[in-house]
């Protein structure tokens, strides 16, 4: 299966509490919410589709908590059928057991028992938010794609899914388009570590 990151982001990076200004307090933040506002029917067909292509999901806690605490509740969505019924995999070195069927605990190394995952059959294994385990597997060369959609929003603080010191990375465009709300949505392709150069007379 392939391992794909998807990310809500500000223009200023952050992915922390997209959803509501519930969603993630963590570290004082209390901005959350910021995506809301630039949802809009295309966009809600873009996010349709790609669930359509997911056979499972990997989450870090925090957002599967959220996910586990929302999705069962929300029976008359279009995609709930997807989310509630597909395998789903959690991150954690805390949790000892998962009500949110069918889920299995990654504990321990969890790049080694996503490299597993990977070797299955299968179309895609998601990463919905879940930052900080995103930006693990991407350290580990095992996001095989990435799905960045930017509202237009500088939040001004918050968690950042690329933070400093982070580890490079090269990326490819594949695809991207905007939505009537303003959310620009783009599609990469990690392609190892960066390439650097000088810019001067005659490049």
């Amino acid at each position: 299966m392939k391992l794909v990151l998807q990310e809500f982001l500000s223009l200023d990076g952050v992915s922390q509490g997209p959803g509501s200004p519930d969603e993630d307090t963590s570290d004082g933040f209390t901005r959350g919410g910021w995506f809301v506002p630039h949802l809009d029917e295309a966009f809600e067909r873009l996010a349709t589709r790609w669930l359509g292509r997911a056979d499972a999901f990997l989450f870090g806690r925090r957002t599967y908590e959220n996910f586990a605490r929302d999705w069962p509740e929300m029976t008359d969505h279009p995609s709930a059928g997807i989310l509630n019924g597909s395998p789903k995999y959690v991150a954690s070195r805390t949790l000892t057991k998962a009500g949110w069927d069918p889920t299995t605990i990654l504990a321990g190394d969890v790049p080694s028992q996503v490299a597993e995952l990977k070797r299955r059959p299968g179309r895609e294994i998601q990463i919905h938010g879940s930052a900080r385990l995103g930006q693990a597997l991407l350290a580990a060369g095992l996001v095989d794609e990435l799905r960045l959609t930017v509202a237009p929003v500088v939040v001004g603080s918050g968690r950042r899914l690329f933070p400093d010191g982070g580890t490079p990375a090269g990326l490819r465009l594949l695809d991207h388009e905007t939505t009537p709300g303003g959310i620009a949505v783009y599609v990469y392709e990690p392609t190892g570590l960066p390439e650097y150069g000088t810019y001067g007379a005659g490049a």
